[in-house]
């Protein structure tokens, strides 16, 4: 008997999806557990295993189109087996969807003027100025003084194209003959920007800043590069700010409206940017892993990430995270939280700085971190008690001892 084969949620915060390619084709026998296609989630591009056995009897949606979650994507059963019926359901489906979505990129505004409503501004003579609503809004939007326009409307109104004639001889010395160009949102943009609205609107932020001087830390990361192991500065964060964590539990906390979770691993995000979004591979159980070992899974998430094939639990329910822009010479920024957890921590650029030290100005490589923390739980003291000691261990590496 045939069956619908649906799109299912391959990701946990996975609205639609879409199929990037089919890995077979109508007629194709299937088995169960056969990956049958490519599909692009909110976060990565995930391979789909069929739950079905039988012969692909009807693509339903194609190489390079979106499905919803639940939706039909395509039709199996038996070779040679009448699907009408089924074909005839899914266009039900079809229509009732139409009517409730909106599926066109772009929205097409039409503008027409009011040939029975006059707007009228009086002349420099005290006689009026005829000038339809859409004309005038126009006119003002662009700061465009209507007495210097002749009408070319009735009783010499001035109408939309008298201002639109003006505009353009006014700015042809600059003018762009180019379109605009209308970019489709990606369902990973679209999840990104609900994610962080919800971050931003809905806990209360507070930021907290330091400057932090790099040199004993750069000069171990010396000393190890030296042995050949050439280990990234955000695996050493990674492992210092895990190690603040064990003295500072609350940072490791999630708000949950009837209580506070403390979370008894420490799983540290890194944001990674991709061409179309951003992605946080996590490093699990921080606290029971040494630097070396951090570094290696790192680059290998780092990988994935920017190839598109990371799992959902390499990517989702970090408890902190970090965000480095110092490779992009940025200072200082403020980065928004990602939930579940409550703290995130930026990371600017390391600059040379004159530092005074034992009452001497020195030059020291000094770089910047802001830690933004969700005041429903973190309070101003136990951020700053959290930051204070961060600082503390990042210049004085050897602290992490004991």
């Amino acid at each position: 008997m045939a069956e619908k084969i649906f799109m299912i949620a391959l990701s946990p915060t996975m609205k639609k999806g879409k199929i990037t390619k089919w890995r077979v084709n109508q007629g194709d026998t299937i088995k169960e557990g056969q990956i049958i296609c490519d599909v692009e989630t909110d976060k990565t591009t995930m391979e789909y295993e069929s739950m079905n056995e039988g012969t692909i009897l009807k693509i339903i949606v194609n190489s390079g189109e979106r499905a919803s979650v639940g939706q039909t994507i395509a039709i199996v059963g038996e070779e040679n087996e009448n699907i009408q019926e089924i074909l005839d359901e899914l266009k039900d489906e079809i229509r009732e969807n139409n009517k409730s979505e909106k599926t066109k990129t772009e929205k097409i505004i039409e503008e027409k003027d009011t040939n029975n409503i006059n707007t009228k501004q009086n002349n420099e003579d005290g006689s009026h100025i005829k000038i339809s609503p859409l004309a005038k809004k126009i006119a003002k939007l662009n700061n465009i003084d209507i007495k210097k326009i002749k009408g070319s409307g009735p009783n010499g109104r001035i109408i939309k194209k008298d201002i639109e004639e003006f505009k353009d001889k006014k700015t042809s010395f600059f003018k762009n003959d180019g379109e605009d160009k209308i970019i489709e949102i990606s369902d990973k943009r679209r999840i990104i920007a609900e994610r962080l609205s919800e971050s931003k609107f809905t806990s209360p932020h507070y930021y907290l800043k330091v400057s932090v001087n790099m040199e004993n830390i750069l000069n171990t990361r010396k000393e190890m590069n030296k042995k050949g192991e050439k280990i990234s500065l955000n695996s050493y964060l990674i492992k210092i700010a895990s190690q603040a964590i064990l003295k500072h539990k609350i940072i490791n906390s999630s708000w949950n409206d009837e209580n506070i979770i403390e979370y008894s691993n420490i799983d540290i995000g890194i944001a990674v940017a991709q061409k179309d979004g951003l992605i946080t591979p996590i490093i699990r159980q921080t606290q029971f892993k040494g630097i070396k070992d951090i570094d290696t899974e790192l680059k290998q998430l780092i990988e994935k990430a920017k190839d598109g094939s990371l799992e959902p639990e390499e990517y989702t329910n970090s408890t902190f995270t970090i965000s480095n822009l110092g490779s992009f010479g940025i200072e200082e920024f403020t980065a928004i939280i990602n939930p579940p957890g409550s703290a995130i921590l930026a990371i600017g650029s390391i600059n040379e700085k004159p530092i005074v030290e034992n009452g001497e100005i020195k030059i020291k490589p000094i770089m910047k971190m802001t830690l933004s923390c969700d005041h429903r739980l973190i309070d101003g003291a136990s951020g700053a008690e959290f930051l204070k000691y961060l600082k503390d261990i990042i210049e004085n590496p050897f602290k992490m001892l004991y």
